[in-house]
């Protein structure tokens, strides 16, 4: 029940994003920044492709192993655009999470409450810098872990297995780092925060899952913040 109310509040929230024209720009903007972000990252790495594969193994000219040069060199690119994603990701997810995804975050419980709650007694760059700080972990955790699987996949047999677990943890993640929004706004301590994710992990799985769908799943991490706003309005209701 918690996974299938998971999908239904990220939709929720898109429905919401597209509806609202102050959203719906802020979506816009990060989705389109994401975007070049990627493009960028994985243009500045590849220009360096031929270069770095000249370092590791010269162009053989032995036609019986020019056909593993060429695998190689196809395998480089993978993993340079693979390592050029993972930075990209970094990169945005500090950026967005501290600024437009926040800023998604309080237009949305304006709206729905009326307010935004906010430790009085703070002052606005301490709160920001707080947000920075708490950015750091939720971003780099879950990278890390997730290529910590994948390299377990590559070295055992167990790589199917692996590939599953590894994409739901980074769903997770990713959906925590939405609905974490509020409770880090109200500088509530990340360990607080992390065992309410260990209490809920059927919720963000669901919540996350429509972040494997290719192509639209940029879309939906664009307007999640909304999402990940209603559902924590609606627990703090319950």
């Amino acid at each position: 029940m918690s996974l299938i109310k998971g999908i239904q509040y990220n939709i929720r929230g898109l429905g919401m994003g597209l509806k609202t024209p102050k959203l719906l720009l802020l979506g816009l903007i990060r989705f389109i920044g994401v975007i070049i972000i990627s493009l960028a990252a994985a243009s500045l790495i590849l220009v360096y492709h031929q270069a770095i594969l000249d370092f590791m193994w010269s162009k053989p000219e032995n036609s019986w192993t020019l056909w593993l040069w060429y695998l190689l060199s196809w395998l480089l690119s993978a993993v340079l655009v693979g390592l050029s994603a993972v930075l990209s990701y970094l990169i945005s997810q500090i950026l967005f999470s501290v600024l437009i995804m926040d800023l998604m975050s309080r237009i949305t419980e304006a709206s729905v409450t009326g307010k935004v709650q906010v430790p009085s007694n703070i002052p606005m760059w301490q709160q920001f810098l707080f947000l920075i700080k708490q950015e750091i972990p939720r971003a780099t955790v879950p990278v890390l872990l997730t290529l910590l699987l994948i390299i377990v996949g590559w070295l055992t047999p167990l790589g199917p297995v692996v590939t599953v677990i590894s994409s739901a943890i980074a769903v997770i993640f990713l959906a925590w780092d939405n609905t974490d929004l509020i409770p880090a706004r109200r500088l509530m301590p990340f360990g607080e925060r992390f065992g309410v994710l260990r209490r809920t992990l059927p919720f963000h799985l669901g919540f996350g899952l429509l972040f494997l769908i290719p192509f639209l799943n940029i879309l939906f991490l664009s307007f999640a913040p909304v999402g990940a706003t209603l559902y924590f309005i609606d627990q703090n209701k319950e």
